[in-house]
């Protein structure tokens, strides 16, 4: 549902409608919530085979520097952040 919420909010950037706010809130909410993955992923207690998690953990850094481009204006391409978060969710 987390992965869902920032998937529908990004759509919206994607399409252009929204506010400064609405931008800098998004990509906190998308940077916040991959970087809780990234911690719970760090743990070894974690369940998920080692290799997977450092997969993950690898994607979740990338998404988190997107998230930081866009924000800085070095790009404006969100579509990247969707597929991504939405191949994730999917998985899961």
């Amino acid at each position: 549902m987390a992965l869902t919420l920032g998937i529908d909010r990004m759509e919206r950037l994607g399409k252009g409608h929204f506010s400064a706010e609405d931008l800098v809130e998004t990509l906190l909410y998308v940077r916040r919530l991959w970087a809780i993955f990234i911690e719970d992923l760090s743990h070894p207690e974690n369940g998920l085979p080692e290799q997977l998690r450092a997969d993950i953990i690898s994607i979740g850094l990338w998404v988190v520097k997107e998230a930081d481009r866009l924000r800085a204006e070095k790009s404006n391409d969100v579509a990247q952040l969707v597929e991504i978060n939405r191949v994730i969710r999917d998985a899961l």
